[in-house]
């Protein structure tokens, strides 16, 4: 494995990956055509190979924000070419580690005592590397843990990185500047959050209590004597990531239960605590053969506004969808509609939006819901694609929805997204909370 033994750190050590990246990118270009000049076998598929690999190289090397966007768009395997969603996948739990000096000087500066000092034994190699942070693999008085270390000026680098990125993501993205602006500081603050390792401590022991009654659900007990603001210490959690657990081929029943669990999680944090895990990606669960779900990062969590959760979830309700005043009021309450709309433009909005919602709600409205339907999958996907496509989106004077928005769109496209991958059958249908919204 190759192991890194420093980390851009400065902004213009940073700046100058990025700008080197985008030379090699643009060298990539006019190798293609070179190359398609000459054999007309080569495709669009092998320009993008090539540059999604230059472009994750470099941010695996920068780690932090930049990693974390990365991460962050692979997600969603309808909006980026399929070499760059592989490639980018692997920031969830693959990327670089740092090598164990690095890993020594953390330690030494937070704790003034080395990791061999401080635990009976602890292994040098991590185990996992992701975006912001790796794991180690320790024992203390018996016990197995795992400790997460953060890298070195993650923390110190996400604005920076932000403003870096931002160009890539509109061009990639098909985003625009103004759309990218109104998000930018909700993505900055969670990044920020993410950073810091005794917030998400005391957020994981909350969730954690508050979920411990929930069938199937395993979490880690956490140890606040050995961590620190960059260094967080739990419990060994045993387990597989999801596509190394669906290579083991478990049985439809151990894939239902697993998807239930994970199912009930969301539901319960969402609509009873009012914050919400909003990384639902596979590299922060770990699934054992009894059907298990363990749960690992509670590095970004959403706490939702009132208003907002009102707003978004009287839509859920098909008897309020098409109560044409209360929608279209309820989408005024979602910024998808605004003051300065026109008639047409209220018309055109209100359909677009009640179409989305009529599709992403449609999981709620069946006793038992099949995430391994791949027509209705197809269906979000081409949805989103025409979104993408439309024109009036691109062109339009104002954004289209609250900002609180990102994260929550993210968590149900990652929970739906996961669930699919398990091909789950899931119990959805008539939870509490939709008829209690009615009622108000």
């Amino acid at each position: 494995m190759k192991y890194q033994n420093n980390i851009p750190a400065t902004k213009v050590e940073r700046a100058t990956k990025f700008v080197q990246t985008g030379i090699k990118v643009g060298g990539n270009y006019i190798k293609h055509y070179a190359k398609k000049a000459f054999d007309s076998s080569v495709t669009r598929e092998d320009l993008h190979e090539e540059n999604a690999a230059d472009i994750y190289s470099a941010l695996s090397e920068l780690k932090g924000s930049a990693l974390k966007v990365a991460q962050m768009m692979s997600m969603d395997r309808n909006l980026l070419p399929r070499a760059y969603t592989d490639r980018f996948a692997m920031a969830q739990y693959s990327a670089p580690p740092l090598s164990g000096p690095l890993v020594v000087k953390t330690f030494t500066s937070y704790f003034g005592k080395t990791p061999q000092q401080i635990f009976d034994t602890f292994g040098m190699n991590a185990v996992n590397a992701a975006s912001i942070g790796q794991v180690h693999q320790a024992t203390k008085d018996g016990k197995k843990l795992a400790v997460k270390i953060q890298y070195p000026g993650v923390a110190q680098s996400v604005q920076a990185d932000l403003k870096m990125v931002k160009p890539f993501a509109v061009r990639l993205m098909n985003l625009n500047d103004r759309d990218v602006d109104k998000y930018m500081d909700e993505v900055e603050t969670k990044l920020l959050e993410e950073t810091d390792y005794r917030l998400e401590l005391r957020r994981s022991r909350e969730i954690s209590e508050a979920c411990a009654h929930l069938t199937g659900l395993k979490f880690a007990h956490y140890y606040p004597e050995y961590s620190s603001e960059r260094v967080l210490t739990m419990d060994w959690m045993e387990g597989k990531h999801l596509d190394e657990f669906l290579k083991t081929n478990p049985a439809q029943e151990v894939r239902d239960k697993i998807g239930q669990a994970l199912w009930d999680f969301y539901d319960y944090q969402v609509h009873t605590l009012r914050k919400v895990h909003a990384d639902p990606h596979p590299g922060n669960f770990l699934m054992q053969p009894d059907g298990t779900l363990g749960v690992i990062d509670f590095g970004c969590v959403k706490e939702i506004p009132e208003s907002y959760y009102t707003n978004y979830f009287t839509l859920i309700n098909p008897d309020f969808l098409f109560d044409e005043r209360l929608t279209e009021q309820t989408f005024f309450g979602l910024e998808f509609l605004h003051e300065n709309d026109t008639p047409a433009e209220r018309k055109f909005y209100v359909d677009l939006f009640r179409e989305m919602i009529v599709l992403l709600g449609k999981p709620f409205h069946q006793e038992v819901f099949d995430f391994g339907d791949q027509a209705y999958f197809n269906g979000v996907f081409e949805y989103a694609d025409r979104l993408s496509r439309m024109k009036e989106l691109r062109e339009s004077k104002v954004a289209r929805g609250s900002k609180d928005a990102l994260y929550i769109n993210r968590t149900y496209y990652g929970l739906y997204a996961m669930l699919n991958q398990l091909q789950a059958r899931v119990r959805t249908s008539s939870p509490a909370w939709i008829w209690q919204l009615s009622e108000r």
